[in-house]
């Protein structure tokens, strides 16, 4: 359920209005509620939102550099230090860029070369200056003329991959022009220098990354600087709602807090230098939305969640799903030893890492925990435990279950249909709920109509004895419903309208209920495709395994442990992904919900 909520008025002096903010703060319950009024754009906001931007670019940067098998030790948190960091790194990564690029320039010098040689570019200076002009050329094999080693002086260097690398010497220096051919132009450093040069670039890259390395040990001044920018962004946030009046001298402040600690916060205000004003929400106030369910319901709520939170003025359909959705998940996953294995590793988890696991960690084992029981009971209708047949076994306990609880494939297709039409016609009378709870109860009668038009033709159906179907009790039921249907789906307005609309939703009924409740079928499918699967994954266990005492058992054993646990990740994604489909569009469709709540946020540390 949502809790109920009260509008916090506050009023206070502009000279104050700072202390009093951190006052509220310090508080920690008060929601406060956005301004509609322009607010003037100084800057700031931008600013703080930069540089969290940049604070946060450079978490990622420092995480990258963690190695996890050997944790380094951290240094104590320091905001101004941490707020430093992202500077420092910039500083390292410009460098690191421009010895990556010096590096990139010399491999490439390098391999260009080496097909010449490890020569002094000072003797090619020392020719240049007696008058002579050493030219490098490559061509393919088939171009060369040796004819050129008497007119040039040409000397080939190197033959390799189809090409001659070879050189000229002459007094002119236009063998190129003569040949048409362009020259090599070589580095003015040697082979041997460009490796040593290659090397020290190498290490001063690494001294770079060993850099950014040391600079991970200050990850916990980085994250208290985040925090520290975000503290800073919800206070100019929040300090720019208020709207100023009397000439800007008053400043006014409005939020929300849950009715429960109304007491609380008139007590911790009354010392404070501000007028408050306490009061209801007004059906035009946009209030924010906390739930208030007990322990069950609340591990469904990030799956309610998920989809969108409920209007202030809704029904939380939160504790009425969750039910559905604990059988739905057995249903899909439907094998006993299935639904052991995730009870028996979220309950390991919660006790090894117990110390290590926040609130929300363990919500989520306590719901896998929930759900992997849910499992393991809906598994016995089938009798599955890790694609075995339970109930081929000759056992009394096994025999005894099969009698009792034994569902075939069509009983279990049955039920995957009847839970349909369960979902269905109870997500239709939270709809009634839901319109007298915000429209009235005349708004409501329409749907009350549907609701016992349908449940009299499933009597009747089931029990044609009692209700025969369009007999004269059958029509007495019918005929109210019928005129609520027709004449009262919009009460107020003209019958003949009415009626037109009466007949628009008939056709949207039997259209769209015949395929929200065939969409339950999925849930059998999934059951049955999942465990179909797993007895392949034994089979071939079984198939492959060599006839030998010692290979047998472990070939046996890996495939078995492979093929289940794949099977086990595709229907436990499954078996949580439909259920989740036939909550939101099925169960929320026919309950006429419409969501769009804001969740509570406190202004507080």
């Amino acid at each position: 359920m949502v809790a109920k909520m009260k509008k916090f008025t506050f009023l206070a002096y502009y000279g104050d209005y700072d202390a009093f903010l951190h006052e509220l703060r310090d508080l920690g319950l008060i929601h406060v509620a956005a301004s509609d009024r322009a607010v003037e754009d100084n800057g700031q906001p931008d600013e703080l939102l930069l540089k969290l931007k940049q604070l946060c670019e450079a978490q990622k940067i420092l995480n990258r550099q963690i190695d996890k098998k050997s944790e380094a030790p951290l240094n104590k948190p320091d905001i101004e230090r941490g707020e430093k960091i992202p500077r420092e790194i910039e500083l390292v990564q410009n460098e690191k860029a421009l010895l990556s690029q010096q590096l990139q320039v010399s491999i490439k010098e390098r391999d260009m070369l080496r097909p010449w040689g490890n020569f002094d570019p000072e003797n090619i200076e020392r020719l240049r200056r007696a008058g002579y002009e050493l030219e490098f050329f490559i061509v393919p094999d088939n171009q060369y003329n040796p004819e050129w080693e008497a007119i040039y002086d040409a000397v080939i260097v190197k033959r390799e991959t189809s090409k001659t690398y070879f050189v000229t010497l002459t007094k002119t220096g236009k063998v190129a022009d003569e040949l048409n051919l362009e020259t090599v132009k070589i580095p003015g450093i040697s082979l041997t220098q460009l490796d040593e040069l290659i090397v020290s670039l190498r290490e001063k890259v690494c001294a770079q990354d060993q850099k950014l390395k040391e600079l991970a040990a200050d990850l916990p001044s980085l994250e208290a600087a985040i925090k520290d920018s975000e503290r800073k962004i919800n206070y100019t946030k929040v300090r720019q709602s208020a709207t100023p009046l009397a000439d800007d001298k008053l400043m006014l402040l409005q939020g929300w807090a849950p009715a429960d600690n109304q007491q609380e916060i008139s007590d911790y205000l009354e010392s404070k230098a501000v007028y408050f004003d306490v009061s209801d929400p007004t059906p035009e106030d946009e209030v924010p939305i906390k739930f208030k369910n007990n322990k069950f319901a609340r591990l469904f709520e990030p799956i309610a969640e998920l989809y969108m939170l409920p209007k202030y003025t809704e029904i939380d359909l939160t504790p009425y799903f969750a039910p559905f959705y604990m059988v739905f998940f057995g249903l899909s996953l439907g094998d006993i030893g299935y639904g052991a294995f995730l009870l028996t590793a979220a309950t390991l988890a919660k006790i090894i890492q117990k110390s290590k696991l926040g609130s929300t960690m363990k919500a989520i084992l306590s719901l896998v925990q929930v759900l992997g029981a849910s499992t393991m009971v809906v598994g016995l209708l089938t009798g599955g435990f890790f694609g075995f047949d339970l109930y081929s076994l000759n056992w009394p306990v096994a025999q005894a279950l099969k009698e009792k609880v034994f569902f075939d494939n069509n009983q279990m297709f049955m039920l995957s249909l009847v839970l349909g039409v369960v979902q269905v016609l109870f997500g239709m009378c939270m709809k009634v709920f839901n319109r007298i709870k915000q429209q009235g109860f005349k708004y409501s009668l329409s749907t009350i109509g549907w609701i016992v038009l349908l449940v009299s033709f499933i009597v009747s159906m089931l029990l044609p004895n009692v209700l025969p179907m369009f007999g004269t009790a059958h029509l007495i039921v019918l005929t109210p419903a019928a005129l609520l249907i027709y004449f009262y789906n919009s009460p107020g307005k003209n019958p003949f309208l009415n009626l037109g609309i009466g007949v628009w939703d008939t056709y949207n009924m039997a259209t769209g209920l015949l395929g929200d409740v065939l969409s339950y079928v999925r849930l059998f499918a999934l059951g049955l495709s999942g465990g179909i699967l797993a007895s392949v994954f034994n089979s071939l266990a079984a198939g492959m395994s060599p006839d030998n005492a010692i290979g047998k058992p472990i070939v046996y054993l890996l495939i078995f442990l492979i093929g289940h646990a794949i099977n086990i990740f595709m229907n436990v994604l499954g078996a949580i992904v439909h259920p989740v489909r036939l909550t939101f569009v099925e169960f929320y469709k026919n309950s006429e919900f419409e969501g769009g709540g804001k969740k509570y946020n406190p202004f507080r540390n």
